[in-house]
């Protein structure tokens, strides 16, 4: 498998992987080749701030994702470009799991993050994913905290 950052030729088969990594519900509210005409929109007007990392097989068969979002954050005397990243989708299809391909995803978009000069990566995991991100380093935060839209203020 090899590791690297997707580029718009790639945005089909992406499509595909998130499609697959969405709940049915969702699935059944878009074809996967109309949101491949979403998604391909979407990538040329994001593609300052989001990055997909991938695995592709030998016969260049895209099996995993883990989407960076770099985040701008306002900036401070001394330090005007200031970033944050924010690790998001990562998904690895079943037949391909146990390889530790999302472990890689997720290193090489965070040394990304870092390279392009982000003071953190965060993510927003699913509970059993959780210790997976602790090996790779992710330790909670008491003062990341998140208010959700049903929540009344």
């Amino acid at each position: 498998m090899e590791i690297g950052i997707a580029g718009q030729a790639d945005v089909t088969q992406l499509a595909r992987l998130l499609w697959l990594n969405a709940a049915p519900d969702q699935q059944a509210k878009q074809s996967v080749e109309s949101f491949a005409d979403d998604l391909a929109a979407w990538w040329t007007d994001h593609s300052d701030t989001h990055f997909a990392f991938v695995a592709a097989s030998t016969d260049s068969v895209l099996v995993g994702m883990a989407w960076l979002a770099l985040v701008p954050r306002a900036p401070r005397p001394g330090d005007t470009d200031r970033h944050s990243a924010d690790i998001q989708s990562v998904f690895v299809l079943p037949a391909h799991r146990g390889n530790r391909l999302g472990s890689a995803l997720v290193e090489a978009a965070s040394q990304h993050a870092f390279t392009l000069g982000a003071t953190r990566v965060t993510v927003h995991s699913g509970r059993k994913a959780v210790p997976v991100y602790e090996r790779l380093g992710f330790t909670p935060s008491h003062q990341l905290l998140q208010l959700e839209p049903d929540r009344t203020m």
